[in-house]
């Protein structure tokens, strides 16, 4: 449950702001060589190539996590909330996967057997240098297949970039060697350097073996006051020179030291980013590759995550432990194992004809393992058996979200009729809370009315109506509340209501009262108007989608009604209409909703590809058309 609480939110990015550090390392200055004694003259050292003292720090991350709890299925994140088995993005997706064929291609056996095969060159014992390069052969092949999305060959530049940061150690390695050498050298030029000053400040009243100052031992005392360089001079002149050449080396090959480390790091927290990466897009086989990977490439055994305090304090919460690759591996494959015990529970509970649970358990593994093969290879035949099932269970959702209680009673007694075991116990509450609720407030409108209290009347009459506006209730209590007052007023009256409520439909349904009620007051007339016309609107466009779908033209009436239903959003017919069309075309549906999304993001080029993806599924789709003729300018713009 930990596992599945951390894969269903999102992951907090890590952070690549890795200073850069040059790649070239830091070449010895040619050592020099030893003086001939007494020249007076030092060699000049030559200071280290990097000189800009910058040393890159990594500095990852975190932001707001978001939280899921998988008893309500409900995900939380910036204040907001969201069901993640109840939204537009989700039904789509979900009755598109279903009305899929299962995965038996030849292209999709040749990518399983290559992922396959990967996985057991790379599992642990097996990992040798002969199979982590044979491994890393077969990425770009399992990659040229769709279903990859290329992220074999994501996973093969982080690979090469390791190998290449690898070899950039290497190759500060023998910088450092190089300077080790260069410094010996100096080491020991300085030593003589040193010593030769010892022999040459030899004091004056030395007895024998004085050969600077004394005369016996043979040697003659320096004339007075002539023009020699002092030797003492020249030595601390050389002497001076050695040491700073020396501490110039030993600098560079301390920030050489520093550029290896932060090679090493910055690459491991590149790798650590695309595998947690994977984790957040459910790749699960993915995740376990670039573990293995890992572990082959990185062998000292430090297999820490650096994610951000969020990300890491969810880690801890959830599983009790920090944010490792091991525990990134073990996440991975306890959810391949659930996955797959989810779908023997699916077509167990199918047999039995328990519908609602064997709909939940495909949802729930369709969420967390949709690209698994476990997921994929479900027969089509055995997921249209929850098609009838998940569509009525939307609508019943739908039905209650716009208190349209009636036809939610329908629903709910066919999905009972569907499915031995569906729990009615939720939309059945809602529907007698919401009809106990109408009750109270028509019973109030009734005592206002005779108390000829109107404010009081209209009040709980408008409210009656906000509750449950077509109950067969509200509609006979109505009736009967307007019979007891003038019937023009009455019907002015419930015009005015309908209008606040926006039920535009319910006044085209009973029009002719309407007009001849509105024909006494000029500004309702005009009002009415108004709906009268926008109704034909509405009419009209339901006629034409009703036409295109007798022809079988789903994706044709789905955009008349959703232009339509831009203008008039609150017609439940209409939306009604709009949702079992949106059902039928749900793959031409899906793909113009990712065009448009693509197009406010200004991805011109995918949204122009999916819009030729719509046109070729329906090659008379408006929609289609306008987005090409939009996007094409943006993407060939005119000189």
């Amino acid at each position: 449950m930990a596992a599945r609480k951390i894969l269903f939110v999102c992951l907090v990015a890590v952070s690549s702001a890795l200073a850069q550090v040059p790649d070239t390392p830091v070449a010895p200055a040619p050592p020099p060589a030893a003086p001939a004694p007494g020249n007076g003259n030092g060699p000049v050292g030559q200071p280290p190539q990097n000189g800009n003292g910058n040393a890159g720090k990594t500095s990852p991350f975190g932001q707001e996590v978001p939280t899921f709890d998988p008893g309500t299925e409900v995900l939380t994140f910036n204040g907001k909330n969201w069901n993640v088995t109840n939204n537009r993005i989700f039904q789509a997706r979900f009755e598109k996967f279903l009305n899929a064929p299962e995965a038996t291609s030849s292209d999709e056996q040749q990518y399983r057997a290559i992922v396959d095969r990967m996985l057991d060159l790379l599992k642990p014992g097996n990992a040798t240098q002969q199979n982590v390069d044979a491994a890393f052969r077969l990425l770009p092949y399992a990659s040229r297949f769709d279903f990859d999305a290329r992220l074999c060959d994501s996973l093969g530049d982080a690979v090469y970039s390791v190998w290449q940061a690898q070899r950039n150690q290497t190759r500060l390695a023998r910088a450092n060697e190089a300077l080790e050498e260069a410094a010996k050298k100096l080491e020991w030029n300085l030593q003589s350097s040193t010593e030769g000053r010892r022999l040459q400040t030899t004091p004056n009243n030395a007895r024998s073996g004085g050969n600077n100052t004394g005369r016996q031992g043979g040697g003659q005392q320096p004339p007075q006051g002539g023009g020699q360089v002092n030797p003492a001079n020249s030595t601390d002149y050389q002497t001076s020179a050695y040491t700073r050449q020396l501490a110039e080396r030993l600098a560079a090959i301390k920030a050489n030291q520093v550029k290896k480390e932060l090679s090493e790091l910055q690459a491991k927290v590149e790798f650590q980013a695309m595998m947690v990466q994977f984790l957040m897009q459910r790749r699960f086989q993915h995740v376990l590759l670039s573990t293995r990977f890992y572990r082959a490439l990185f062998t000292d055994g430090d297999t820490k995550l650096n994610l951000g305090k969020d990300a890491t304090d969810l880690f801890q919460r959830s599983t009790g432990m920090p944010p490792t690759v091991s525990l990134v591996d073990s996440m991975a494959n306890e959810m391949i194992r659930d996955i797959a015990e989810g779908v023997k529970a699916f077509e167990f509970l199918l047999e039995k004809g328990e519908m609602h649970g064997a709909t939940l358990r495909l949802q729930e593994v369709f969420v967390t393992g949709e690209y698994l093969p476990a997921v994929r290879l479900v027969p089509r035949t055995k997921k249209r058996q929850c098609l009838e099932f998940a569509q009525k269970s939307y609508q019943l959702i739908s039905s209650i979200d716009v208190r349209d209680y009636t036809r939610a009673e329908l629903l709910v007694a066919d999905l009972k009729r569907i499915a031995s075991d569906f729990d009615d116990s939720k939309p059945t509450q809602a529907i007698e809370v919401a009809r106990v609720q109408q009750r109270g407030l028509l019973a109030k409108a009734r005592d206002a009315l005779l108390n000829n209290d109107k404010a009081t009347f209209e009040k709980a009459l408008t409210d009656a109506a906000a509750i449950w506006p077509n109950s067969k209730e509200f509609k006979e209590a109505s009736e009967k509340l307007f019979g007891q007052g003038d019937v023009v007023q009455k019907t002015l009256l419930e015009f005015d209501q309908l209008r606040s409520q926006r039920n535009f439909r319910q006044i085209w349904n009973d029009k002719l009262r309407f007009i001849a009620a509105a024909a006494v007051d000029p500004g309702r007339k005009e009002a009415l108007e108004k709906v009268m016309n926008d109704m034909q609107t509405i009419e009209a466009s339901l006629l034409r989608a009703e036409e295109m779908a007798r022809q079988g033209a789903y994706a044709g009436a789905w955009e008349t009604l959703e232009r339509t239903s831009t203008q008039f959003p609150d017609d439940p017919k209409l939306n009604q209409l709009r949702a079992d069309m949106t059902t039928r075309a749900s793959d031409f549906v899906a793909v113009i909703r990712n065009a448009e999304k693509l197009e406010k993001k200004e991805q011109y080029g995918s949204s122009l590809a999916h819009y030729l993806k719509a046109q070729k599924l329906y090659p008379s789709s408006d929609f289609a058309r306008e987005g090409v003729n939009r996007l094409v300018k943006h993407v060939l713009p005119e000189s």
